[in-house]
């Protein structure tokens, strides 16, 4: 599919969004998971059992309105120890919003998750979105692994995505959504012991650190 092409983002999308993050430190052999999209009942709480199991942390980018839907679950996304972060209120695609309507919806979000880790929905922000939220003290945090579970592909091919691109201080892009969760259950067990296997940590994004390099 085409979009495998992207899997890991070109330098003409780092240059556009020269503030953002990307990947932080390349020297520790680090991996920072992320989920969008949850909490969801079931596959969120699958999500945090199988992080548990193999010590990981990680980072959850959370739409506002399924934590006031499942607050519980949120509640233990942020107890057992990983980072609860800002992905809008609703899910709201950056370029079919204006700056402020976006930056509303934004705002919403960060006052239930209580920080300023953000990252768009679908990778869409426009120009003038951007700057307003550099403006506002937001740390966008993109990715350079994108595991395209969401997809209608093979759950080989999803495991292939990520585990073939991963390296030292790579963001990894998973979904805990219904329509991933194909994927996503084949494919986090065997990303969780293939680089535990190899001696790396999993890690959750801090709010207020940018060690990209």
């Amino acid at each position: 599919m085409k979009n495998l092409l992207l899997i890991q983002p070109n330098g003409l999308l780092r240059r556009i969004y020269p503030k953002a993050t990307w990947n932080e430190s390349r020297d520790s052999k680090n991996i920072y998971l992320t989920f969008d999209d949850g909490p969801i009942p079931g596959l969120t709480e699958w999500v945090l059992d199988e992080l548990k199991a193999a010590e990981a942390r990680a980072t959850f980018f959370c739409v506002g309105d399924n934590i006031r839907k499942h607050p519980s679950i949120f509640e233990r996304i942020r107890q057992e120890g990983h980072t609860a972060a800002n992905h809008t209120m609703y899910h709201s695609k950056g370029f079919k919003n204006g700056a402020g309507a976006y930056l509303e919806e934004v705002e919403e979000c960060g006052a239930l998750v209580g920080n300023r880790l953000f990252r768009p929905p679908y990778g869409q922000l426009k120009k003038s979105q951007y700057r307003r939220l550099i403006e506002k003290g937001y740390q966008i945090v993109f990715w350079d692994v994108i595991s395209y579970d969401y997809e209608n592909i093979p759950e080989q091919q999803c495991f292939r995505n990520v585990v073939g691109n991963t390296q030292n201080g790579s963001i990894v892009l998973f979904h805990d959504n219904i329509k991933a969760e194909k994927n996503l259950r084949y494919s986090l067990p065997l990303f969780l012991k293939h680089f535990r296997e190899k001696g790396f940590e999993f890690r959750a994004l801090q709010t207020g650190e940018r060690h990209q390099a």
